[in-house]
């Protein structure tokens, strides 16, 4: 990574630190709002859910100067980074408007295989995209799959997201099946799904994590 002069370089972490939850929530919201917006609008409601609801233990984050820049959520068994059951939706919601909303977040769930974590997605603030914080991210999320046994690490990423995708093959991600959902486009913004697998080998690590 090329250095910065903006202080210091990224710290990886694991864990959303207390306190950072409503930072957390506005950078996925930043990411991935098209597609979570459908059932979680309108966005103050839907970030203030997403922070209220976070499973700690179930992200890495890139800190910068004391704040953080960036965060990859994960799910391992039936855990994810993303929480909030149907109790709390409908007690957010409503009764009557929640309903749908469960529908469409039905819609979204994937479940991790035996051997297998799940990537919910990345998100780094636009002030420091470009200083190598998904490499970093992604190196630590490997790193917790391997200590946790798993054979791979599986992402979805969406047709609008070339950028994305190249960063995942850059880190050993292959494509293994797309799904065409053209009944989306105009939903949440995307027509196709690629599924991409990483295989885990060997422990790894990140330097400077914690």
């Amino acid at each position: 990574m090329e250095p910065t002069d903006r202080g210091h370089g990224p710290e990886v972490r694991r864990g959303v630190p207390p306190g950072s939850e409503a930072r957390v929530a506005a950078l996925y919201w930043e990411a991935f709002g098209r597609k979570l917006g459908t059932a979680l609008n309108p966005p103050d409601t839907a970030r203030a859910f997403l922070a209220a609801h976070l499973r700690h233990d179930r992200g890495v984050v890139a800190v910068v100067d004391g704040e953080v820049a960036g965060v990859a959520g994960y799910q391992l068994g039936d855990r994810g980074l993303l929480g909030g059951g149907a109790r709390d939706v409908l007690s957010t919601y409503g009764a009557w408007r929640g309903l749908g909303r469960l529908a469409l977040l039905a819609l979204m769930e994937r479940q991790p295989a035996d051997g297998e974590l799940v990537m919910d997605g990345i998100a780094v603030t636009p002030e420091h995209r470009g200083e190598g914080i998904g490499s970093l991210l992604l190196r630590e999320v490997a790193a917790v799959a391997a200590e946790h046994s798993c054979r791979r690490v599986r992402l979805d990423v969406i047709d609008v997201n070339p950028r994305a995708r190249a960063l995942y093959e850059r880190h050993g991600f292959v494509a293994v099946h797309t799904e065409q959902t053209p009944y989306l486009r105009r939903l949440m913004g995307f027509g196709a799904v690629t599924t991409m697998h990483r295989a885990i080998t060997k422990p790894l690590s990140t330097k400077g994590s914690r």
